[in-house]
């Protein structure tokens, strides 16, 4: 796969008119842009019509975890918007994330819609394994909770997974290279971690194996962001 379709940019902006300034100023640099929760509030399903109609692909970050009938229609509704990705928290159970790829599944063959990836939220890369004890109780180690995760998206389903780099090996070790994984919390040599824990560059990340890499504040907030994609697409070469 070509580092343009690694790399998935981060629109984590609030003003619509902004992001699609964003998603110009690349131009063909870049195929794949997430929408999060501060956009997508802001700016509702419109953005995403406006991404497609610029020839672009739309990884739709909204976690969705609730009950199993809540988070099917949700992501029935999502795959109507034509997004190329979604995700869903696997923390949700695996009832929840079996009944959202089945409801996915069902819609898209009845409709004629290509169906979009379908991805589980492991752990936070906010998250460490201290607070995962500490504040949220689970006593059985980071590494293990995350794999535990990924075998459950796995038995759902579901594509792939949503986890730090730091665990990316270890979920190809035991779900299978095809296993899909997007690793956020992604920093380049230049850029401070931030509120991320998990960190990791674009380099080490896809050493690591991982198959899409997500990427914000370090190149919207650079002085050149095109200089910035520069920089990493080498990183990502010469991993």
């Amino acid at each position: 796969m070509p580092w343009k379709e690694k790399l998935i940019i981060a629109l984590d902006v609030s003003d619509p008119d902004y992001a699609l300034e964003l998603v110009d100023k690349f131009g063909d640099q870049i195929e794949i842009y997430k929408v999060g929760l501060e956009l997508y509030t802001s700016a509702g399903p419109k953005i995403i019509e406006e991404i497609h109609k610029r020839k672009k692909r739309v990884f739709l970050d909204l976690k969705f975890h609730d009950i199993p009938n809540t988070v099917l229609k949700a992501s029935v509704a999502a795959a109507r918007l034509g997004v190329f990705m979604f995700n869903v928290h696997a923390s949700g159970g695996l009832d929840m994330m079996k009944r959202c790829r089945e409801a996915v599944t069902e819609v898209c063959l009845k409709e004629n819609l290509r169906r979009p990836r379908i991805f589980g939220i492991t752990v936070l890369t906010s998250l460490s394994e201290e607070i995962l004890k500490q504040e949220l109780g689970i006593q059985h180690g980071l590494n293990a909770h995350v794999r535990h995760l990924s075998g459950l998206a796995l038995k759902a389903g579901l594509d792939g997974v949503v986890a730090s780099g730091h665990e990316v090996s270890k979920i190809k070790h035991h779900c299978g290279e095809s296993f899909l994984i997007i690793t956020p919390g992604i920093r380049p040599s230049w850029q401070p971690p931030d509120d991320q824990m998990r960190t990791m560059t674009p380099k080490q990340a896809i050493k690591e194996g991982a198959d899409y890499i997500v990427m914000g504040r370090s190149i919207l907030n650079h002085t050149d962001p095109l200089k910035a994609i520069e920089l990493i697409s080498v990183e990502m070469l010469t991993a």
